[in-house]
């Protein structure tokens, strides 16, 4: 498909999509839109940047403005994601009246979102947290959504919403059509497909997971103490808007102040502020008010600012999909930019993992002498064993890893809630937060069973 056109959409969309300057389908819309308008479920992979919003905004109206019935619901990991995605809807719509809509997520005053509901909208988007409060409360119902968008789908997992998804899909019109897209397809990911999607077409573009050929990436090895300075060294040097990274809310309220007093124009963004204080940043950063902004992973995917032309990760992530996500905010539609990553000692396991995901290449040699060796050892381990999971020790003692442990008390079994989403964890009803991980117990003292 080169044209929109060729899509046969209705005439309405096909002028919003003229007046957007939208000519040319992406190759995740040219493969997607036709498959989902004709009635496909779909799980899609592709990197960020690819034009994933408008694969699914576009046959999502297509798809209610040809029918009379039913209701579309979206599901996005955070609230900008959530308002870039109603952005985008709303641009299609234009003053299409009959299709109403209602953002639904944290940080908002819950009466208004009552009330844009009591005008029954047929497109909802909103955060999972959001949306299983409104389930909870009853102003929300979702028997008549036979339109599902998993968007960010594993985000919303390593956020820890896998528990809210679980209670939400319920809600869902049984017969429904849904379109799952996500970055990458970790296995938990393919597992939720499988529950959830009914001959699924699959749809990957670029799926083996590379640096974007258009970013200058960059990568420096430095002491903890020496990060601070290099960033002021390199924040010199470079022209253009900086998005820097780091791990922690605190963290990025700090940085900002710091920088504000060196006179770099710079404000931070993360979960803990409010969302009219989080829109305010976000339009401020858009219009290029200030230089700089200091971010959590709450900004890492979703948000789409053409002008940004440096991503420097101050703070090494902690998922290496993540990494992906942050250097994917520069470089947009074709553009160029450069990505920076300082890397202490502390980082080498997670610079590893990241290393290994893109450049698998340079690891799968020695993987497979490994395994070699471990096998002429009589086992799949480095302790000689065939049994994955079980340490055999003298006197055939073992120690279970799989599914329980044994201690001193003699109480065993699996654990429960292992964090994100955990078995053990419920849904939270705290807007767009996620479940919390239960804290570990330290110091516990094992036996090995006989």
């Amino acid at each position: 498909m080169n044209t929109f056109q060729q899509f046969n959409l209705t005439p309405a969309l096909n002028t919003a999509l003229v007046q957007m300057g939208y000519s040319e389908p992406t190759p995740v819309q040219a493969q997607a839109i036709p498959i989902i308008i004709d009635g496909h479920d779909i799980l899609a992979s592709a990197q960020t940047g690819t034009g994933k919003t408008a694969a699914f905004a576009i046959p999502l109206i297509q798809h209610l403005m040809t029918s009379d019935e039913g209701a579309a619901l979206v599901l996005t990991p955070t609230r900008e994601l959530a308002v870039q995605v109603m952005g985008i809807i709303n641009q299609l719509l234009q003053s299409q009246e009959a299709l109403r809509s209602a953002l639904l997520i944290g940080g908002e005053p819950m009466f208004k979102q009552i009330k844009a509901l009591k005008r029954k909208p047929r497109i909802i988007v909103g955060t999972p947290g959001r949306i299983y409060d409104h389930l909870e409360r009853g102003t929300l119902k979702l028997n008549h959504a036979n339109f599902l968008v998993l968007d960010e789908t594993d985000r919303m997992l390593d956020m820890g919403f896998s528990i809210q998804l679980e209670a939400i899909l319920p809600h869902i019109a049984k017969h429904r059509q849904v379109l799952m897209f996500s970055a990458t397809l970790p296995k938990q990911i393919l597992r939720l497909a499988q529950k959830y999607l009914k001959d699924p077409q699959h749809i990957a573009i670029e799926p083996k997971i590379s640096i974007q050929g258009n970013i200058d990436h960059k990568a420096v090895r430095l002491a903890d103490e020496e990060k601070y300075g290099r960033l002021l060294d390199e924040l010199s040097e470079r022209e253009g808007s900086v998005i820097i990274f780091v791990k922690t809310k605190r963290g990025a309220d700090v940085l900002a102040k710091r920088l504000t007093k060196k006179h770099h124009e710079a404000n931070a963004i993360h979960g803990d502020l409010r969302q009219n204080k989080r829109d305010r940043v976000l339009r401020a950063f858009r219009n290029e008010k200030y230089r700089i902004l200091v971010a959590t992973d709450v900004a890492a995917r979703g948000l789409d600012i053409p002008h940004v032309r440096h991503v420097i990760n101050y703070d090494v992530p902690t998922c290496p999909e993540d990494y992906i996500h942050r250097i994917g905010r520069t470089a947009r539609a074709g553009a160029t930019g450069a990505a920076l990553c300082f890397i202490t000692p502390q980082d080498n396991a997670k610079w590893k993992a990241i290393d290994r995901m893109l450049h698998p290449e340079k690891y799968s040699s020695k993987d497979e002498e490994g395994e070699r060796r471990f096998s002429r050892r009589g086992g799949g381990n480095r302790f000689g064993n065939k049994r994955r999971g079980h340490f055999s020790g003298k006197g055939g003692g073992k120690f279970k890893s799989r599914g329980g442990f044994q201690s001193r008390n003699g109480s065993g079994g699996p654990r429960k809630s292992e964090g994100k989403g955990g078995e053990g964890s419920k849904p939270t009803s705290s807007g767009n937060r996620p479940t919390k991980r239960p804290s570990r117990p330290r110091n516990r003292k094992f036996k090995f069973v006989a």
